[in-house]
């Protein structure tokens, strides 16, 4: 009985930290991953060093980006931090 009132504030600061930070890290490791795999081309994206650009490509690791007229760069998946506006998907 004793251990578990000692054990008790450690336990608390456990959960306080699950529910404060461990779990919305996960929850926005999954959003930016989901993002990720779901890229087509057309869209606007941000790479994770403010470069702005257009969707040329995807392959499966990388991704192609048309940053002007005739430039074309190829990035990794894991570059890209956000999509500004995504492509129209037509069915």
């Amino acid at each position: 009985m004793d251990t578990l009132i000692a054990l008790s504030p450690l336990l608390l600061m456990f959960l306080l930290m699950w529910f404060f930070i461990i779990r919305p890290a996960q929850k926005r490791q999954k959003a930016t991953a989901n993002m990720q795999a779901e890229l087509r081309r057309g869209d606007r994206i941000v790479t994770i060093g403010g470069l702005h650009g257009q969707v040329d490509a995807v392959d499966d690791t990388t991704i192609y980006i048309t940053v002007a007229d005739g430039t074309r760069m190829q990035f990794e998946r894991q570059a890209i931090a956000r999509v500004v506006d995504s492509a129209k998907q037509t069915v």
